[in-house]
C-alpha cells in the first residue's frame, strides 16, 4: 500500500518540480537578448544548468547513498528550483539570469533521486519501465509550466514566468513532504563503491548517448529554437506553444519507451530511431520557412527524444544493486550533463560567429554520430544481469 501511494505522490511531486524550473525555458532566451545577452551570453546562460548538474551530481548520488536516504533530496531540490526562479524575476540583469539558472542546475542535480526512489518501487528487471513513467510525469510538468510560461509572458511580461514557477514550486515543497521511502542502514562514503561504477563500461557508452541526447535537446527546444521561431514572425505565446508541441508527443513516448517501444522493437532499434530523427529535426530547422513547418518537425522530435533518455535511464541502473544505483545514476546523469552544457555553449559560440543555421547543423550532425554508435554492435551490448553487490 506505502509503495502505491508513494508512487502516485512522488509523480505528482515530479510534475511541480520540474514545472518550476521550465516555465520560462520558452522565453528565457529572447529575454536575456532584451538584456543585452549576445548569442554567446545566452548559450552561457542556457548551459550554466548543465554546468553545475555535471559537477553536483555525483556527490549527491553518492551522499545518498550512503545516507540511506533519497527523500531529504527530493525535498531540498525542489526548494532550490523554486528559489531559483524566484531569483530571476527578483533580479532582472543577465548576469543573474547566469547565475540562478546555474542554481536551477542545483536543484536538477537531485533528479537522481527522484528516480531512484521511483525506480525502488519496482522489481529490478522493470527499471526501464519505471523510468518511462517517471519521465512521462517530468515531460507532462515541463509542458504545462512552458504553456503556462509563454501565456503568462504575453499577458504580464517577460519577467512574469519566473515567479510562476516559484509559486508552483512552493506547493511541490509542501506536497513534497509526503514522500515515503524505506530508508536503507546509513553507512560511509565509499570511493571504492564509485570507482567501481566508474569502471563500468557499459555505463560509460550509455552515458555517451546521453551527452548526444541533450546536446541536440538544449540546442533545440531549451535553447536557441524561441529564436529561430521569432525569425519566423512568432508571438511570445507562440514561443510557449511551439516548445508544448514539441513536449506533449514526449510525454506518450517515454511512457512507452520500455513498456512498448524496447519490447516489442528491441532496445538497439529503440534508441537508433530516436536518436535518428532527434538529430533530423535539428539538421530542417534552418530550411523552414513557416512556424506550422516548425511546429511538425518538432514534434517529430519530441516524440523521438522521448524514446531515447527513459530507455538510457532504466539501462544505466539496470546492472546494478540497489545500494548503488543512485551513484550509478548520478554518474549516468553527471556525465550527460557535458551535452547539457557544452550542447548550447558550442552552439553559441558557432551563431555568434557563423549564423544560427550553422549551430543547428553541427548539433544534428553530433546527433547522426549518436545513432550511429547506437547501431553498432560492437559499442554497446544491451541484456546484462543485475550486479550484486
Amino acid at each position: 500500500m506505502m509503495d502505491t501511494w508513494s508512487k502516485r505522490i512522488l509523480l505528482f511531486v515530479t510534475v511541480f518540480f520540474w514545472f518550476s524550473m521550465y516555465t520560462y525555458v520558452p522565453t528565457m532566451a529572447p529575454y536575456a537578448q532584451t538584456l543585452g545577452a549576445s548569442y554567446q551570453m545566452v548559450g552561457l546562460i542556457i548551459g550554466s544548468y548543465g554546468f553545475v548538474q555535471l559537477v553536483l551530481r555525483i556527490p549527491v548520488g553518492v551522499f545518498s547513498d550512503a545516507w540511506g536516504s533519497r527523500k531529504l533530496f527530493v525535498v531540498v531540490g525542489i526548494i532550490v528550483a523554486s528559489l531559483s526562479s524566484f531569483g530571476m524575476w527578483l533580479f532582472p540583469t543577465a548576469g543573474a539570469l547566469l547565475l540562478f539558472r546555474g542554481l536551477a542546475g542545483a536543484a536538477a542535480a537531485t533528479w537522481v533521486d527522484y528516480t531512484v526512489l521511483y525506480a525502488s518501487y519496482f522489481p529490478s528487471k522493470e527499471a526501464p519501465k519505471a523510468m518511462g513513467f517517471l519521465n512521462a510525469a517530468n515531460n507532462l510538468g515541463q509542458v504545462i509550466a512552458m504553456l503556462s510560461g509563454g501565456y503568462v509572458a504575453e499577458r504580464f511580461g517577460l519577467g512574469s514566468p519566473f515567479l510562476l514557477g516559484a509559486m508552483v514550486g512552493v506547493v511541490g515543497i509542501i506536497l513534497s513532504l509526503g514522500v515515503r521511502e524505506k530508508r536503507a542502514v546509513p553507512k560511509p562514503v565509499s570511493i571504492i563503491t564509485l570507482m567501481e561504477v566508474l569502471r563500468d563500461s557499459n555505463l560509460m557508452k550509455l552515458s555517451g548517448l546521453g551527452i548526444v541526447s541533450q546536446v541536440v535537446t538544449f540546442v533545440t527546444v531549451f535553447g536557441f529554437l524561441p529564436l529561430a521561431a521569432q525569425a519566423l514572425g512568432a508571438s511570445i505565446f507562440d514561443l510557449g506553444l511551439l516548445t508544448t508541441a514539441t513536449m506533449i508527443p514526449s510525454i506518450f513516448s517515454a511512457a512507452l519507451s520500455g513498456a512498448f517501444f524496447s519490447k516489442h522493437f528491441g532496445e538497439r532499434t529503440t534508441l537508433v530511431m530516436g536518436l535518428l530523427f532527434t538529430a533530423l529535426s535539428c539538421i530542417v530547422i534552418p530550411f523552414i520557412h513557416s512556424l506550422s513547418g516548425l511546429y511538425i518537425s518538432q514534434a517529430v522530435g519530441g516524440f523521438a527524444r522521448g524514446l531515447v533518455l527513459p530507455l538510457l535511464m532504466g539501462l544505466s541502473i539496470k546492472s546494478f544493486a540497489g545500494d548503488k544505483r543512485s551513484t550509478a545514476m548520478s554518474v549516468f546523469q553527471a556525465i550527460y550533463g557535458l551535452g547539457m552544457f557544452g550542447g548550447p555553449v558550442l552552439a553559441g559560440i558557432l551563431s555568434n560567429t557563423f549564423s544560427l543555421a550553422i549551430g543547428f547543423w553541427v548539433t544534428g550532425l553530433i546527433g547522426l554520430m549518436g545513432a550511429g554508435l547506437a547501431g553498432w554492435k560492437g559499442y554497446l551490448p544491451f541484456e546484462r544481469s543485475v550486479r550484486q553487490s
